[in-house]
């Protein structure tokens, strides 16, 4: 018989038994969500609540401990309930975390992203980077469905969507789109119409990330887990490639208010 992984909450464990998680499998989950507009269907801590939860299915599977979730992003979709922080205080926030969980004794932290955005995805994976080289942590920083397809890493459309029906279902109201057009200067859809998601689609997604993070993990505690970091951020950035080459000039705030004008042009 298997053995079940051992795990808890950072906030909940007493010393001894984050000594002994520390020696045993000494992982770290971090979720990371935003507060932002998803449209008038969705929750404006939907990536949050998405982190969280496919962080604590993960580490049931694999073992380790799980922080509370964070709720910060880089560049988010302009709009007047968007909280975006700027991405220097952030790649701060991130250098200093990581530190700390390389002090405390983690070898390997999956900082899951609810929030996915060209800028907040490219300071993240410099963050990762730079722990990997300063103080030898294996970072794992990826949107959760990075691992299954790239294309379905969409933004209050059907994929978000059908995650939030599967998770949060209450929190959820496909209802108020009923007759809108769906573009993303009036619903703030970025992918497919959110309409056709499903839970039981939502679920698979879930199933199928969290077994994609769990070998993952494994890999990342052989001797090539660094390897595996740099070529993932590597293949990762050159989606991120037309995007910087076009707008960015310095300031990813920047960057993600002219791209915004640009949609709304459309």
């Amino acid at each position: 018989m298997t053995e079940t992984p051992v795990w808890g909450r950072y906030s909940e464990l007493r010393p001894q038994e984050l000594e002994d998680i520390l020696t045993s499998v000494p992982i770290a989950y971090v979720p990371w969500g935003a507060l932002e507009w998803h449209g008038p269907h969705l929750p404006l801590g939907t990536e949050g609540y998405i982190a969280e939860s496919i962080a604590e299915r993960a580490v049931m599977r694999t073992g380790g401990v799980l922080l509370p979730t964070t709720w910060w992003p880089i560049a988010p979709i302009p709009n007047r309930f968007s909280v975006g922080l700027r991405s220097d205080v952030i790649q701060e926030l991130w250098d200093s975390l990581f530190a700390e969980l390389a002090r405390i004794g983690f070898r390997v932290v999956v900082l899951l992203t609810g929030h996915h955005g060209y800028g907040h995805d490219l300071v993240l994976m410099d963050a990762a980077e730079h722990a990997l080289a300063t103080y030898d942590l294996l970072v794992l920083a990826i949107p959760p469905l990075a691992l299954v397809d790239e294309q379905m890493l969409d933004h209050a459309a059907h994929w978000e969507t059908a995650l939030m029906l599967a998770l949060r279902p209450r929190l959820t109201a496909l209802e108020v789109l009923d007759g809108q057009l769906i573009d993303v200067g009036t619903t703030g859809v970025l992918g497919t119409d959110p309409r056709s998601a499903t839970a039981p689609q939502g679920e698979a997604a879930i199933k199928l990330a969290i077994e994609r993070i769990a070998l993952s993990v494994r890999a990342l505690q052989t001797r090539g887990g660094a390897d595996i970091l740099r070529e993932l951020y590597a293949r990762r950035r050159m989606f991120s490639q037309e995007y910087v080459e076009r707008y960015f000039r310095g300031s990813w705030e920047d960057a993600i208010a002219e791209w915004w004008r640009e949609q709304e042009r459309k």
